[in-house]
């Protein structure tokens, strides 16, 4: 069962669309889909929505640390609210993924990803549970801190938002604990 999803990304209105920021984008559309209402929370650095799914109390979390450092904030709820780690889900980008291409993966390394390294090492552990949305790679010269920092172009962002919808349509089985279902749903439909 999930108890926590954390969407990755940057605070600031200058990255709020950007390509690295889909964590955060798909927590926007959650929990307007789950009327939750997002708080400030100085003592976990971040924005947090409650919400009801499945019958069950789900905290939405984005870390407002910049990538780099989101495992302070994630830790920090994990441990005042003695969620364990398998009970967490976190959403984000994924360059190896073409865009609009969503995987849902239980554990795993951080394969480069800053944000994903600092929750590892904040949390001790990396059998957590990962939506990874597809971004794609930068295909001209552009370097890839650059391409994750500028926003997708329209098809681009439609795919995405294609995959957040798939995403959400799972997200009832994924915190219920069907997530080998939700995961076999995913998989085939990307």
């Amino acid at each position: 069962m999930i108890k926590l999803i954390v969407g990755l990304g940057n605070p600031g209105q200058q990255y709020q669309k950007n390509r690295h920021n889909a964590g955060f984008l798909f927590l926007d559309q959650l929990a307007k889909s789950c009327s939750g209402s997002w708080v400030s929370e100085s003592r976990f650095s971040a924005v947090v929505a409650n919400c009801f799914i499945a019958n069950v109390k789900v905290i939405l979390l984005k870390p407002q640390t910049f990538m780099n450092r989101s495992g302070l904030s994630v830790g920090a709820v994990a441990r005042y609210y003695k969620i364990k780690v398998e009970e967490i889900l976190v959403i984000h980008d994924e360059l190896d993924f073409d865009s609009g291409v969503i995987k849902l993966k239980a554990g795993g390394g951080h394969a480069g990803h800053n944000g994903l390294r600092d929750i590892i090492s904040n949390l001790g552990e990396k059998t957590f549970f990962r939506a990874r949305v597809g971004i794609g790679r930068p295909t001209s010269q552009k370097s890839v801190a650059d391409y994750v920092l500028s926003d997708p172009a329209k098809d681009e962002k439609n795919k995405i938002l294609h995959a957040y919808d798939l995403l959400e349509a799972q997200i009832t089985k994924i915190i219920s604990g069907d997530i080998n279902d939700a995961m076999n749903n995913l998989n085939q439909a990307s």
